[in-house]
This record gives structure tokens, sequence and C-alpha cells, in this order.
């Protein structure tokens, strides 16, 4: 295939791309925004496939690969469930770090496939590219395999802090910059492994800090830390797909973090160099055994909705976790056969990725005119008789609001306190991921519902 071609096939790509992500941005053209960037993907596969020099041999080689490829992931897309999901993109995330990594050592070991120079002698403007796309691939990697470990509960989800951590992490980083640029001078092979070796453990060190109630920044983070890799790599390469492609997936995953820190009220430096929930819980805990409770069962709740004219559903990670969201789905059809009007209340980081409750909610076949953001519709609690409340924890704390020595303090929360009847179902009255006792649990006119989130909502259903 001519280089010409090659080019314009691959600036094609790049647009279905663009038009991917613009699709992506509303849920009503979510759809077919994946097909536009599953066209544009088929044709830069394609033509990378086509492009290989030596034909015969390289055409079997990547068509082993890809079918391996290819079936693992196909395999792994059918099989994962919606709640794993974050796991699955930060293990993904981890693929495409390490990806970038097995490409730049390519390069710099055998430059001339590459049109790169000759060992010892490569162009300084690639061997920049090179280095910047291994280290950042291989922080991508470090970093992602950390956040899987959390993610899937294989390592605990609470901040990993010690003396010293945040000095250390800033002397690591500097060190990185100071390998890079002995290696742009002496192009010394030991310098280029000792540089990856280092940045693999600065994509350690930056992430046991950060809690569990950070995720769904960590997952926007390490998008886009795996674009930068990619694109940089892309220049090394020389290929315009990979440059199209990471920057976009670079640049989109740094605005979505700018947009989850503004959902929590923090900086992104400080997502980054801080432990989220890092604070002392057994004062709460025993608070908690002292305050009383009241809690009440599916009769309770499914009176007080008969008698409601308005309801707001505030879905979180235990209505993932108990695949609870059509059975839902149900009792909210139920619901409006009464004439009781029904919304959806979705705070940014609700869940453990951006997203993650309305693609549930897609998933139960919940119209998006009935999916509000916390902007949108935090309002209209003070006006609602019902707030049914399934799995959210922190995001629903009215501490945020509160307490100035809370380390939620400043996050935007929906105010479900603000209804007349606060239904929160939940399996105990244990803490969320920031590690803090919710005050929401204790208010007057909340009624908890100890139970798994889908077996409660299933008996509210009937009861109905």
């Amino acid at each position: 295939m001519s280089a010409n071609l090659s080019a314009t096939l691959y600036l094609i790509s790049g647009v279905l791309f663009i038009l991917a992500l613009r699709g992506l941005s509303s849920p009503e053209t979510s759809r077919q925004g994946n097909f536009f960037g599953i066209i544009g993907m088929i044709i830069a596969v394609v033509v990378t496939f086509l492009s290989v020099g030596n034909f015969t041999t390289g055409f079997i080689y990547v068509l082993i690969f890809l079918v391996i490829g290819g079936s693992i992931g196909a395999f792994i897309a059918y099989k994962i469930p919606m709640t794993a999901m974050p796991e699955l993109v930060a293990g993904f995330h981890s693929l495409v770090g390490l990806a970038a990594v097995f490409v730049a050592i390519s390069a710099f070991i055998n430059p001339e496939v590459f049109n790169l120079g000759t060992p010892g002698n490569i162009k300084l403007a690639s061997l920049i590219e090179m280095s910047i796309g291994a280290a950042v691939g291989a922080i991508t990697f470090s970093g992602s395999v950390i956040a899987f470990l959390k993610l899937q509960g294989i390592m605990s989800g609470a901040p990993i802090t010690f003396k010293g951590q945040h000095i250390l992490n800033a002397l690591i980083l500097i060190i990185i910059i100071i390998l890079t640029f002995y290696l742009c001078a002496t192009q010394s092979s030991n310098l280029f492994w000792i540089l990856i070796a280092v940045s693999f453990i600065i994509g350690f060190l930056i992430i046991i800090p950060i809690g569990g109630a950070d995720m769904p920044v960590v997952i926007s983070m390490l998008n886009s830390y795996s674009g930068w890799a990619a694109a940089g790599i892309g220049f090394t390469l020389e290929n315009t797909a990979l440059i199209i492609t990471g920057a976009l997936v670079g640049s989109s995953g740094a605005i979505l973090s700018y947009i989850m820190c503004k959902g929590m009220n923090r900086s992104f430096f400080n997502v980054i160099l801080g432990g989220f929930g890092a604070t002392e819980q057994s004062n709460s805990r025993q608070n908690k055994e002292q305050r009383p409770v009241k809690s009440g069962n599916a009769d309770d709740a499914a009176f007080l909705m008969k008698n409601a004219s308005s309801v707001i559903i505030v879905p979180g990670y235990g209505m993932a976790v108990a695949q609870a969201q059509h059975a839902l789905r149900e009792m909210v059809d139920k619901l409006k056969k009464n004439d009781i009007k029904v919304s959806y209340a979705i705070h940014p980081v609700a869940g453990r990725m951006p997203g993650h409750m309305n693609v549930l909610l897609a998933e139960a076949n919940v119209p998006y005119d009935e999916v509000f953001e916390l902007e949108e519709i935090n309002n209209d609690f003070a006006n609602a008789d019902v707030a049914f409340v399934i799995g959210a924890n922190d995001v629903t704390n009215p501490v945020a609001k509160t307490d100035p020595q809370s380390p939620i303090f400043g996050m935007p929360v929906l105010d479900v306190e603000k209804c007349k009847s606060v239904l929160f179902v939940k399996r105990s009255l244990s803490p969320g991921y920031a590690g803090i006792d919710n005050d929401l649990f204790y208010k007057e006119n909340t009624l908890m519902l100890f139970a798994d989130a889908k077996k409660m909502t299933e008996d509210i259903t009937k009861n109905l």
C-alpha cells in the first residue's frame, strides 16, 4: 500500500474517532458514536496490516497475534459483567501502556527497521519521543495494575501512605527527566533500561496512596496517560493514526479527569499526591453504634412511595454490585402506572468509573430523559416526596457541606436530605469508599432498608 493512500486512510480513521467521541458525549448518540469508533479502528487496523514491510513473513506473524489478541478481547468483553467494567478498563489501560513500552524497546534495539538511524546513533527527536512514550507507558502499566488490584479487591482500597512519600515521588520524577536527558546525550542502553524500571516504580507509587473514593478520577487519569503513551510512540513510528488516536484519548482523558475532580471539589494534583479517606475511622464507628437509626422493610417503603407524587432515584455502586438495575426499572414502571413522577439523579463520581451509573441504567433501558446530572436535579430534592437511595453513600453524605474536618468537605453532594422522606437501601451502616460515616443514616426523615439492593427492590415491587 502506498504511503499517500495509507496517510489518507489513517486521516479518515482519525476523523471517525473524533466523530466517535462526539457521539459518546451524549447517551442518545452513544451507539452511533461507538459505531464510528469501530469503523475507524477497523480501517486503522487493516491499513497497518497491509503496510507490513516483509509481506509474506510479516503477514503471518501479524495475523497470528491479531487472531490471538482479538479472540481474548472478544471473550473477555462477552463474559465481563457490568459491575466489573471498571476493572476491565483498568486492565486494558495497563496493556496499552505495556504495548507502548514494548514498541519503544523494539525501536531502541533495532532502529533501522523504523528508519530512526542505527544503534547508538538514533535521531535525537525520535529518541526523545520513544523515551517519553516508554516512560509514560511504564507508568500507565504499573499504575493500572494497582488500580485493577484495588478495584478487584485483591489489594486494599484504602490509601497506602508513608512518611516522605511526596518527596520521594517528586525525586523520582526528577530522576526520570535527568535519565531522559543523559540517554539522549549518550544513547546508553543501560540508561534506557534504568529509565523504564524507574518509570514502572513511580507508577506504583503514585497510585497506592489513592483511596477507593477517587477511583473514577484514577480511571480517567490512566486513560489520559495511555493516550499520551500511544501518541508518543506514534511519533516514533511516524504513524498518523497512533498520533491522532493517542492525542484524542490523552486530551479527552485529561478533560474528563478535570470534570471528575471538579465533581469532588478537589484539585488534580491533590488526587495524585494525597490519599482520599486516609482518616481515622474508629471514632466514627463508635459514634455510629451510639446513634439511633430508623429501619423499615419493603412494605414500609412501598407505602411511602404509593402515597408520593414524585420520587427521585439515587443509584450508586451498591446497585451495581447487586445487579439491581433491572429490578429497579420494574419498580419504577409500577410507580409510573400510579401516575407518580420518577427521575434519576446521577452524581459525577457515582460508581467506580465515569458514567458507570449511566451505563447500568441504559442496560436496563431507562429512558435518557429521566436521568439527570447533579447540577440539573439537585434543587428538585426539596420538592420531592421520596428519595430512593440504592447503594450510593459518599455522594449523599451531608458532612461534605458541614464538617470542615471531613476528607470529603467541599465535595458537591446530592441534597437527598431535603426530601420529605429518604429510603436508603444498604446492607449495613458501614462507611463508603471515603471511609467515613454517613450522617444521612441518622436523619429524622431517613428510613434505612437493610438488605441486598436487588432483593429489597423486588420486594418493594411486589408490595406495590
